[in-house]
C-alpha cells in the first residue's frame, strides 16, 4: 500500500438489492482479508447465505438491510463467525434504539452536523495510510461546546463511521485515527454525564463493527488529561493498547506518515480541500445512512452476553440452536 493513493470515487445511488457477491477488491486487500479475517470466496458465500437465512427467519428483526456490503461489515469484524456476527448486528440495532437521539437521523444536511463537518471538526482523509487504512481526523478546537450539543457531536462521528463502513476495503483494512485535542475545555467535558459517556463508549465498541487499528492524539491539555485516561479506560485492552499520546506533531510523524494529514499538520493537501472531498463522499451515502432508521429490533432478549457466546462456541452449538437462548446486553 502507498500513502499517495487518494480516494476519488463517489458512487451515487448504487443498488442495495444485490444477492450475488461480486468481488471488486484488489488482490492485496483480499490477502489481508484472508490472513486477518479468515475470508475466502467459499467461506464468504456460505456465511452470507447463513446470515440472510437467519434474518429471514428472525421475527424479532424488521426491515433490516440484507445487501452484502451491510452484512459483511458484521461478518468481517467477527472474522466470519456467523453467530458472533449475528449478535453484533443485534447489539448494533439495540444500541441505535436505546440512544435514538444520538444514533438515528444521521443526516449530514442537518444544520449543526453540516456546520461541524464544514468546520473540520471530524472528517476522513482522502489519502490512505501505509497500511491501506482510511484515516479519521478529529480537531477539537473546531467544536464549539457553547453552540453544539453532545447529540451534534455524536451524529458527526457516526455519520463519519457509517459512511466509511459502506466501503468494503475499509471494513477489511480497518481505521487509523488522528486527534488534535488542543482547545478541549471543561465545557467540552460537561456535555456528557459520566454514566452516559461510559455507556455509549462501552456499547459502541461492542456494537459498531469497526476495526480500530491505530489511535494517535496530540496536544492533550494537562488539565483534561484525566478525561483522556477515563475515556481510554472505557475501551477494551485491545483498543487501549492502540492509543498513542504524542508529545508533539513531529513525534506523531515518526509513526503516522504526514501525507495522510492536512497541509496544516504537515501533509500536502489543504484541509479545506480534504473537507470538500469528504462532503462529496458523505453526500453519496446519505440515503443509505437514513435508511438505517427503518431497521427495528422488536425484542432484545435475543441478545447474548459475551460469556454465553464463548460457552456456546466451546460446546459447538449450532446456529439454529442459538436462537432464543440469549439475554439482554449488559454493561460491565
Amino acid at each position: 500500500m502507498t500513502t499517495t493513493r487518494v480516494i476519488m470515487s463517489y458512487p451515487w445511488g448504487e443498488s442495495r438489492k444485490d444477492t450475488t457477491y461480486v468481488c471488486t477488491l484488489a488482490a492485496e486487500v483480499l490477502g489481508v482479508a484472508k490472513k486477518e479475517l479468515r475470508e475466502d470466496e467459499s467461506g464468504r458465500e456460505q456465511a452470507l447465505y447463513l446470515f440472510k437465512e437467519w434474518l429471514g427467519k428472525n421475527h424479532d428483526i424488521r426491515n433490516c438491510r440484507t445487501d452484502n456490503v451491510f452484512l459483511l461489515r458484521f461478518l468481517r469484524v467477527k472474522k466470519f463467525s456467523v453467530p458472533m456476527a449475528q449478535q453484533t448486528l443485534l447489539k448494533y440495532i439495540n444500541l441505535r434504539q436505546t440512544f435514538p437521539h444520538l444514533f438515528m437521523g444521521l443526516d449530514f444536511l442537518n444544520t449543526p452536523v453540516k456546520q461541524l463537518i464544514e468546520s473540520g471538526y471530524i472528517f476522513a482523509s482522502p489519502v490512505r495510510d501505509s497500511h491501506g487504512r482510511r484515516v479519521i481526523i478529529g480537531i477539537a478546537k473546531n467544536f464549539n461546546p457553547y453552540k453544539y450539543t453532545n447529540m451534534d457531536m455524536a451524529k458527526a462521528h457516526l455519520i463519519t463511521y457509517e459512511t466509511l463502513l459502506e466501503e468494503e476495503e475499509s471494513q477489511i483494512m480497518g481505521f487509523t485515527h488522528f486527534g488534535d485535542l488542543k482547545g478541549v475545555t471543561a465545557a467540552h467535558i460537561t456535555l456528557w454525564t459520566p454514566t452516559e459517556f461510559a455507556t455509549v463508549v462501552k456499547w459502541g465498541e461492542q456494537s459498531v463493527p469497526m476495526r480500530h487499528k491505530e489511535i494517535h492524539c496530540i496536544n492533550c491539555p494537562t488539565a483534561v488529561r484525566y478525561v483522556y485516561d477515563f475515556a481510554r479506560s472505557r475501551f477494551s485492552h485491545k483498543i487501549r493498547d492502540r492509543f498513542t499520546m504524542h508529545d508533539s506533531l513531529a513525534d506523531c510523524h515518526k509513526i503516522l506518515d504526514p501525507k495522510v494529514l492536512p497541509k496544516e499538520y504537515g501533509g500536502t493537501i489543504p484541509m479545506a480541500d480534504m473537507i470538500e472531498m469528504w462532503k462529496k463522499e458523505v453526500a453519496s451515502k446519505r440515503e443509505h445512512l437514513l435508511s438505517l432508521d427503518k431497521i427495528q429490533l422488536l425484542n432484545n432478549k435475543c441478545i447474548s452476553s459475551q460469556n454465553e457466546l464463548s460457552k456456546n462456541a466451546k460446546n459447538k452449538i449450532t446456529i439454529g440452536q442459538l436462537t432464543g437462548s440469549f439475554r439482554k446486553l449488559e454493561v460491565d
